[in-house]
């Protein structure tokens, strides 16, 4: 994995559109590890955290029901209020 510096990325920002491995941005005054950057186009993990938590949600088909009824959940929650 390579790594790169953070003024590296400040000075040529072209770096992350050209991304076509995993490296690692480093913080060279501290030396330390701040953050792993992964390319999109290849091996995108968005896809896969987003399928995360699909079981556990139910589906919604008003969104505007669905936020009334989590605030008036919360609400009951907070302040002890029954609906």
């Amino acid at each position: 994995m390579y790594t790169i510096s953070i003024g590296d990325i400040q000075k040529n920002i072209s770096l992350l559109t050209k991304l076509t491995e995993a490296f690692t941005i480093v913080d060279k005054r501290k030396n330390k590890s701040v953050a792993i950057v992964y390319p999109i186009k290849k091996h995108s993990i968005v896809a896969l955290m987003a399928g995360k938590y699909k079981d556990r949600v139910a589906k919604v088909d008003d969104l505007e029901m669905a936020k009334e009824e989590a605030m008036k959940q919360m609400m009951s929650g907070k302040y002890g209020l029954s609906y």
